[in-house]
């Protein structure tokens, strides 16, 4: 990411003020759903000559999952958030996934990187390092945008790969996110937060998150190969990293939050 810091603050002043306003909603709908129902005990069809048939003779199955309410059909992470951003490593919440290969993360790395909305991002800092001046030797006019956002297009693109594939492979840390879906505001909020520092393993437990902290130091640093010898400084570098984090943090709490913010805005419309 390019080497700001207000649009970060920005972002996480924006993520609290429109998700407060669907704490309340979204504690309503949990306090309206039924409380699981009892193990219902079915009769099993037995085959006759006649063909099939019920008997209350026959021997009896127990269902363990309670049938899926309409709220929680409508409550799920969807592919892309609004209909435009990647939202491809977000799991809805209580679903259960098998553990990605190697080569499934690369694939991920791949997709949020080269995705038609990859740009967008990049565009929007590189207009705002651009307007601040964040960056002199880049200058300005239209060669100078240029620069700018071919820079936040790689620094995104690095980052993604280091975060999704190159570290999380070697660690064996799964990259995926996974909504939490129940609780507070302030409850989901931590949650989400936390996942910038702790993450699940592929085989199912909890690890501090190598992946995030270490993907995004590593793409810090390797920023530096290609920004001006004045942006190679330790405070700049540890700058940029800070912010990669953060931003990622900022993303974590508004993926938690977008099943109800689609079911509440948009009638799960996306």
């Amino acid at each position: 990411m390019p080497r700001i810091l207000s649009p970060s603050l920005a972002c996480v002043l924006f993520l609290s003020s429109a998700l407060h306003g669907f704490a309340q909603s979204q504690q309503t709908l949990q306090a309206s759903l039924p409380d699981s129902p009892d193990p219902i005990r079915a009769p099993v069809l037995a085959e006759s000559a006649g063909g099939w048939s019920s008997s209350n003779d026959s021997a009896l199955i127990q269902q363990t999952t309670p049938p899926a309410s309409p709220a929680d059909n409508q409550m799920h992470q969807t592919k892309r958030i609004l209909g435009i951003v990647p939202n491809f490593r977000a799991v809805s919440a209580n679903q259960k996934l098998p553990p990605q290969s190697a080569k499934e993360k690369f694939i991920t790395a791949t997709e949020d990187s080269f995705d038609y909305s990859a740009w967008l991002l990049p565009a929007a800092l590189a207009g705002y390092s651009m307007a601040t001046d964040a960056t002199p030797e880049f200058h300005q006019g239209a060669a100078g945008y240029g620069r700018y956002l071919w820079h936040s297009f790689a620094d995104q693109s690095i980052e993604n790969y280091t975060v999704e594939f190159v570290v999380p492979a070697l660690t064996r840390e799964d990259i995926r996110y996974y909504t939490l879906g129940k609780g507070g505001f302030f409850k989901r909020t931590g949650y989400a937060l936390s996942r910038a520092v702790v993450t699940r393993t592929d085989a199912g437990g909890e690890s501090f998150n190598f992946s995030e902290v270490v993907g995004a130091g590593a793409a810090a640093g390797l920023s530096d190969l290609y920004y001006p010898s004045p942006e190679r400084t330790f405070s700049k570098t540890a700058e940029k990293w800070s912010l990669n984090v953060g931003i990622d943090a900022a993303t974590f709490v508004f993926k938690e939050f977008w099943p109800d913010i689609n079911h509440a805005l948009f009638h799960s419309k996306y």
